[in-house]
């Protein structure tokens, strides 16, 4: 199995100074805020729904945001290339459903076994064998189906506070449809934005306790290894990361002309994730949304200083993140059940596109998704297995079905 080495010798201060570009730079800062907005939202959503507790939830964002920033600003800095790290938000929506039966340090224990499976599978080359094997539409219709409560849940807190959530609607919508605007104001910011400045005027805007540590103080969570949680969890993390996250951070940076390391990324993703497992953060992933923002514009060769600007940023919002965790959840529950909600849309709309392709040579497959998708929002739990990990059996034994067929 070959490991891709770093491309380029140490960089003097002159060649990091004709590296910088201003359209890179701007790319790298917008990118660090559409990916602390949106994705803390979906954390806080989680970790409201299962109860967590705010020492929990502190520990978590530092893990997410302080080590995807270092290993951001170490990648990008070794490969020449943009390779935005963080965590993967399919993994993450998938404990919806589970911690109302497994409790919190099963899930790190998932975690973790996830990331040993990752470092297997990179040192031994399936990484990339796995990305091209595995039926992406059923992939999809899997994540959809993870997903679509949030899209839910942002109707529901538009209905239960909707001068606030309709403020922040409002702020993503014109953005996202005049994009000079959201170049710079980027959508999800414009709608935290705009739901905070109407909370302060009704009353319900952030408080900050006057007596708080800023800075985090980050605790190791034991885990407990049950048979359930790694049923559960194990596959339907490493396939979210490997088959969902890494793949469209790969194919961004491929259709600008970058070779991502993959079987490098693969091991990093793992090692990564034994780290911020221990610290209660779901598995390590390539970042598409963030990649495709730190390539939108600028000169090639010049991403990379975009990246490690985007590195730093996560870095310092995991170090304060109690900061972060006491003002947000000072505001009201359904306001940040919204911004979930807004987060989600762009890759709940991804995934709609990529299972639901409907074509008429191949009517088993997209059976398949179909079946994946209703198994999964079904909530079903068989052998006190949730949802998702039966969507991916029936809907893989669906697809194996289709090729036996297409073959005889």
């Amino acid at each position: 199995m070959q490991i891709e080495r770093p491309v380029a010798p140490k960089l003097s201060f002159h060649d990091i100074c004709d590296s910088i570009d201003r359209n890179s730079l701007t790319n790298g800062l917008v990118a660090a805020v559409f990916a602390v907005t949106g994705p803390v939202a979906i954390i806080l959503s989680v970790a409201s729904s299962a109860g967590l507790e705010k020492s929990i939830i502190n520990t978590w964002i530092f893990a997410a945001f302080g080590i995807g920033g270092l290993l951001t600003l170490a990648l990008s800095y070794l490969y020449r290339q943009p390779l935005a790290m963080a965590w993967t938000m399919p993994g993450a929506a998938l404990l919806v459903s589970s911690l109302d039966h497994l409790t919190f340090s099963e899930a790190v224990g998932a975690f973790l076994v996830s990331g040993l499976l990752m470092v297997l599978l990179g040192l031994s080359g399936l990484a990339r064998w796995l990305m091209d094997k595995f039926p992406s539409n059923v992939v999809m219709a899997m994540v959809a189906g993870v997903f679509l409560p949030f899209g839910l849940n942002l109707i529901s807190g538009f209905e239960n506070t909707p001068l606030i959530s309709g403020a922040a609607i409002l702020g993503y919508v014109i953005t996202s449809i005049f994009s000079r605007i959201g170049r710079y104001a980027p959508p999800m910011l414009s709608a935290l934005v705009a739901g905070i400045v109407v909370a302060v005027l009704v009353g319900k805007g952030p408080v900050i306790p006057e007596q708080m540590s800023w800075v985090a103080a980050p605790t190791i969570i034991t885990p407990t290894f049950s048979m359930d949680a790694m049923i559960e969890l194990v596959i339907p993390l490493v396939i979210s990361v490997i088959a969902v996250q890494n793949i469209q951070g790969v194919s961004v940076l491929k259709t600008v002309g970058y070779d991502a390391p993959i079987n490098v990324l693969t091991i990093v993703c793992g090692y990564g994730s034994l780290v911020m497992g221990i610290l209660g953060c779901v598995p390590t992933c390539v970042t598409g949304p963030a990649n495709a923002i730190l390539v939108s514009s600028g000169r090639k060769g010049t991403h990379y200083l975009g990246a490690m600007l985007f590195g730093f940023l996560f870095a310092l919002v995991g170090l304060f993140s109690p900061l972060l965790i006491e003002t947000a959840t000072s505001m009201p529950r359904d306001f940040i059940l919204v911004l979930g909600g807004l987060a989600m849309l762009p890759v709940l709309t991804s995934a709609f596109c990529g299972a639901f392709t409907f074509q008429r040579s191949s009517k088993l497959s997209d059976f398949a998704a179909v079946v994946t998708f209703l198994v999964t929002i079904s909530d079903i739990s068989i052998f006190n297995i949730s949802a998702p990990f039966w969507g991916l059996v029936f809907g893989y034994m669906i697809y194996l079905s289709s090729n036996f067929l297409t073959d005889k």
